[in-house]
């Protein structure tokens, strides 16, 4: 008889419930937390990019709201035979929405329409200005020559550049 008492006031016994905390601060939190993911973007029904992602998180309740890619972020362009023809990739992305500025930071690497390897830690793309820079040292891989660069700026579509304090070995014909 002592058992089941024992036993049947243990069971009623009033348990305590977990509680989580409420969100302090939204501006903190992520709206949108996503893994593994990749997208297309198209214009007027023709693909024309593919983003692929470990993980991208959107803080749209930020003072200044952004993207970010922590663990790193590949872009594809095609051409329209659906070719890659441009890409870009980096170890850590950022995209500020009211700027529309993008932050590529960790072994950036971009190669242009024209097979040119461009190579940074930290580069910048202005979408608005519709340019891309550069304020550390870029290498730049060209079929017949490298060019060292202490910064750089260009179009978006990395076909017309200037460089910052360039070095660099360029071959010439003897004649």
């Amino acid at each position: 008889l002592m058992v089941v008492v024992l036993f049947f006031t243990l069971s009623c016994a009033e348990q305590k419930s977990d509680k989580i905390a409420a969100v302090v601060d939204r501006s903190t939190m992520p709206r949108l937390h996503a893994l593994d993911i990749t997208t297309v973007i198209s214009d007027s029904g023709i693909t024309r990019y593919r983003i692929s992602a470990p993980q991208w998180d959107i803080y749209d309740k930020a003072s200044a709201p952004y993207w970010e890619f922590p663990v790193g972020i590949h872009f594809e362009r095609f051409d329209e035979n659906l070719k890659i023809d441009a890409n870009i990739h980096s170890k850590y992305a950022r995209f500020n929405e009211n700027e529309q500025v993008w932050e590529l930071r960790g072994n950036v690497r971009m190669t242009n329409i024209s097979g040119e390897l461009f190579e940074t830690e930290h580069l910048f793309w202005n979408q608005r200005e519709e340019r891309v820079y550069s304020d550390t040292i870029v290498k730049i891989t060209q079929t017949k020559r490298i060019i060292n660069a202490f910064g750089f700026e260009s179009n978006q579509q990395m076909t017309k550049y200037l460089f910052k304090e360039t070095r660099g070995v360029f071959p010439i014909e003897d004649k």
